[in-house]
Parts: structure tokens; sequence; C-alpha cells
């Protein structure tokens, strides 16, 4: 069966040397109009398959996997997995593109990215969307990541992986049985004993912990500069993205839109219809 994506790989420069990062590409190779769509800390490109479908009609949807995820190259030094590391890649990406702008869709560190690169001068991104996420990241939030980021074990078939993910990342909300095997499918890679295991680097977690402390991360000077217009999703219950930062977040700097999705935490899976019509309505507006 024909993918509906083509598979790419772009090099970038790391402090370990070059590296290759895998990226999907989804709608007309030619079209100039390209939106950029950048996963979780644990996840992969492929979560963005149900956007990329509705939206690979107005843009070429380009979704990487961040390096130490999915098919991109894992580092050397597990401390490259850093934001200097991720905005050299992504800039590569950009490069290899061959466009001047695009859009953004980043999904909680993925949209941490989106914020370092939109508040840059010259940034290449006119348009963003902060998927749960923002310039106050609480340390509750750190502190639960940090209980499962590079901890999965192997399991012995997809049933097991799929009972696992259902429990550690029960914030997504609710989701049918195929979509919670299909979150469960992309983010696995079989091993050489007929098992599974969590399809990134287990050394993410070596700076995500070392960095991590009992207090909140303030990057409000990083979102305060953005000029681009921006949406903001927020889960309804998410531990990560407060309320009250979501309310600041719409006042200053670039005065996000916000949106905020009932029943889930962290973080919307934009996997549902009406979580893909707040992205599709806001990025085409304008």
């Amino acid at each position: 069966m024909t993918e509906p994506f083509r598979r790419h790989k772009v090099q970038f420069l790391a402090p370990g040397g070059l590296h290759s990062m895998a990226y999907l590409e989804w709608g007309e190779a030619e079209n100039p109009h390209v939106l950029v769509c950048v996963h979780g800390l644990t996840r992969c490109a492929r979560d963005f398959d149900f956007l990329a479908r509705e939206m690979s009609s107005h843009y070429r949807v380009v979704c990487p996997d961040v390096p130490g995820r999915g098919d991109s190259d894992w580092l050397k030094n597990p401390m490259d997995y850093a934001m200097p590391t991720y905005l050299n890649a992504m800039v590569a990406l950009i490069a290899r593109l061959g466009v001047e702008t695009v859009r953004w869709v980043g999904t909680s560190m993925g949209g941490l990215i989106g914020m370092a690169l939109a508040s840059l001068a010259q940034t290449p991104i006119n348009r963003l969307v902060l998927n749960d996420v923002g310039p106050v990241i609480t340390a509750a939030s750190l502190d639960r990541i940090g209980t499962y980021v590079g901890m999965a074990p192997r399991f012995p078939s997809v049933e097991a992986a799929e009972q696992y993910l259902r429990a550690v990342s029960a914030p997504f909300g609710p989701h049918s049985d195929a979509q919670w095997r299909f979150l469960t499918e992309h983010a696995l890679r079989a091993d050489a004993a007929g098992g599974y295991r969590m399809h990134y680097d287990p050394a993410i977690a070596v700076p995500f912990n070392a960095e991590r402390n009992r207090n909140d991360i303030d990057l409000w000077g990083v979102y305060d500069v953005i000029g681009c217009p921006t949406l903001l999703l927020r889960g309804e219950h998410s531990d990560l993205l407060t309320r009250e930062t979501a309310a600041q977040m719409a006042a200053r700097g670039p005065r996000a839109k916000l949106a905020e999705i009932k029943g889930v935490g962290h973080a919307p899976t934009l996997m549902h219809a009406e979580q893909i019509e707040l992205v599709r309505e806001f990025l085409l507006s304008g």
C-alpha cells in the first residue's frame, strides 16, 4: 500500500558532528506554502497524520522526527539533546525545503522549539500554533514527565505497550481503541528478541533530568518578543500550561488567540475533528 507521504532526511550540525533528521512530507512537493508540525518530548512525526491529511490540500505539510526520536539519528552526547541542537536541525530543514517562510504547529516540546525560533530576528515562522505549552512550564508537570521519560520497559507485545501508553498518556484524554493503537504502534520499534521498545533514545532523559528542579521554568523573555499571529491550544486539565499562564499569553507578547479543549490534559493529540478544525481555521485565516 502506497504511503500518503514522502520520506526524506536532512543533515544538520550538532556539537558532536553531522547527523541526519528524518521527516515526512505531505501534499504537493512544489507547494511554496509550508506547514511544519513538530511533536512532543517522547513522540514522533506520525503524531500529525490526521492533521497533515486534512491540511495537505492547502500546504506542503512537513513533520520531522526531532533528533533522537523516530527514524532520526541518536546523538553521541546525551547533553546535546537541547534547544540549540533542535534549532540547528529545524533551520537546516527549512533551508532544505527552499522556502522563506513557514507556518508552525508545535506540541509541547515542539511548541517550545517553535517559540524559540519565532523569537529570533528574521524568523521564518509567520504563523504559530502552540499546543499546550507556553513560557511557564510547571515543576509539577516536569516531575510527572520525569517519572516515565527514558524509563519505559521492554514490551513483549504491542498490546502490552498499548496498556503502558494508555497509562502514562492518560492526560491525552478520551480516544477510541483504534486511535490508542495508532498512537502506540508508531511510538514503538521492534528489537532483535522479538519484543518492542519506545522509538526514542532513552538518553533524552539525561539532560531533562539534569536540568529539572523544583521550580517552574520561566521563558517570558522568549515569548514576549514573538511578533507573528499565534494560536494557543490548552487542555482543560493541563498540568504543564496553567490557565493563569494561558490568560497572560493572551494579553502580552503576540497576544495569542486562546482555545481551551474540554476533557483533555497535557496535551491535545490533534487527532479529533474539532481539534483539527481549530488549527485549520487559524492557519487559513488571514
